[in-house]
């Protein structure tokens, strides 16, 4: 009964979501909507701490049914699985997790998210990639990328659930690692009763999840996505769906290890979430949009680099510098002709007077030696005003730009023409640290900005 109720909500979960991707002009959003608020990785990068927690307390009651029922590349993955049933019965067997390559995995995806390369990270995750696919059934007009990395998707998850189940949920899916770390605790588990058990393997011949020991008679929980199979297939009714007491065996043991890191994991991510939103937010009454990066003429490039042709003939583009810059100002160059070269940005920070580090780690002279000294003398570049994005322009009193530069090369000046007053560099006095760039209040785009020095000079 338990696996036909799975079973019954599963397709209409999966059919509505497939109706709301189908749905071209938009009418079934009011009332299908929410069935893309509720998948998991979307709710965590909309900071919907109501549905993450939903989610992750049904998981602690009841195991991974999210991976059973609500998720659509679940319930597809069933969809093959069930074909694959179709051409041979009974055809799994007990395997032990791949525990490494999971916590890998994951930890591969949060980095590429943290860093921001979405793009790559979301390329397996479940919704994401569920998306793609139905987005080209329904919508696809023409060859593109979407397409063909909608096909790669399916041709690797098609025959892999095909012939292995739900490999890839408790290989590769990040939220079924991280579900799977919830599901060991949950309340509700499929228990084993060695007393009516008459040792037939049916149970894990038929397991989807290959989570089943019989020779232990314990499961692998973590994997375990509730799909109630191995209840349908037990004739001796010897597999309960009830409040687990305990296992004996190998399954009791926990590598507490392996459960610190992977909290640590969710943690740490969950704290650079809230930053993140905490930085978009002012005040918590309005949404701010992010700085965007100017549209230099020359690449800005480390004090002690001396001149730009001299840093792209010697750096090899090794990133230590960029490692050991504790601004977080230093980028790899995206362009062809210097791709990895790192160049500076003051989106997230300012070059500081007191840091020499870039130089101090340079292994190759394009960014040579200097000391504090020289540091506060070096010029790599001056600041530029746009008045029209100025606050000032508009009445508003701004000296952000002034008030935190440190050479005192920004002033401001009275216009008698029009009564506010006006940005003024000092190109003599400014060493392009960015201060001023970086505080500047005006978004997207800064009302002052730092421009490159092709040779830096000594002021």
């Amino acid at each position: 009964m338990l696996k036909k109720i799975r079973v019954a909500i599963a397709c209409i979960v999966f059919a509505g979501i497939i109706a709301l991707f189908a749905d071209q002009e938009g009418l079934l959003q009011p009332c299908l909507g929410w069935l893309a608020k509720i998948q998991f990785l979307p709710a965590v990068l909309a900071l919907n701490v109501v549905v993450v927690v939903a989610l992750l307390l049904l998981t602690l009651l009841l195991g991974r049914v999210y991976c059973s029922v609500i998720c659509p590349m679940g319930v597809l993955q069933d969809v093959f699985n069930w074909l694959g049933s179709k051409c041979k019965k009974s055809r799994f067997q007990y395997k032990k997790g791949h525990t490494v390559l999971r916590i890998v995995a994951l930890v591969a995806f949060v980095l590429l998210m943290v860093f921001g390369v979405n793009g790559i990270a979301l390329l397996v995750a479940p919704y994401s990639a569920f998306g793609r696919m139905a987005n080209v059934v329904f919508h696809w007009s023409g060859s593109n990328v979407t397409f063909w990395v909608a096909l790669a998707t399916f041709v690797v998850i098609a025959p892999m659930s095909f012939v292995w189940g739900r490999l890839w949920c408790n290989t590769i899916c990040p939220v079924g690692t991280v579900l799977g770390f919830f599901s060991r605790f949950s309340l509700l588990k499929p228990v084993i009763d060695t007393s009516k058990c008459n040792g037939c393997k049916k149970c894990a011949r038929n397991c989807k999840a290959m989570c089943i020991n019989p020779e232990t008679h314990t499961i692998d929980y973590s994997r375990c996505v509730a799909c109630m199979d191995c209840l349908e297939n037990c004739h001796q009714h010897a597999i309960s769906y009830t409040i687990h007491k305990g296992q004996s065996g190998a399954a009791k043991e926990v590598d507490s290890s392996r459960r610190k890191f992977v909290l640590t994991t969710a943690a740490v991510g969950a704290a650079m979430a809230l930053e993140a939103q905490e930085k978009k937010v002012d005040g918590g009454l309005a949404v701010l949009e992010d700085k965007q990066l100017p549209d230099r003429k020359v690449p800005l490039k480390p004090a002690g680099a001396r001149s730009l042709k001299n840093f792209s003939s010697r750096c090899t583009g090794c990133q230590l510098c960029v490692s050991e810059c504790p601004s977080k100002v230093l980028r790899p160059s995206k362009g062809l002709q210097t791709l990895l070269q790192p160049e500076m940005a003051f989106d997230k920070g300012y070059c500081h007077f007191d840091c020499t580090r870039c130089s101090e780690v340079c292994p190759t002279g394009a960014i040579q030696p200097i000391d504090l000294a020289m540091r506060s003398a070096i010029s790599i570049g001056y600041a530029v005003t746009v008045p029209h994005n100025c606050l000032l322009a508009q009445g508003v009193e701004c000296n952000a730009c002034s008030r935190h530069c440190p050479t005192a090369a920004i002033s401001l000046v009275s216009d008698a023409s029009t009564g506010h007053s006006v940005v003024t560099v000092n190109e003599q006095r400014c060493i392009g640290c960015g201060a001023c760039e970086h505080y500047c209040p005006v978004r997207p785009f800064s009302a002052i900005y730092v421009e490159g020095r092709e040779v830096h000079i000594m002021n």
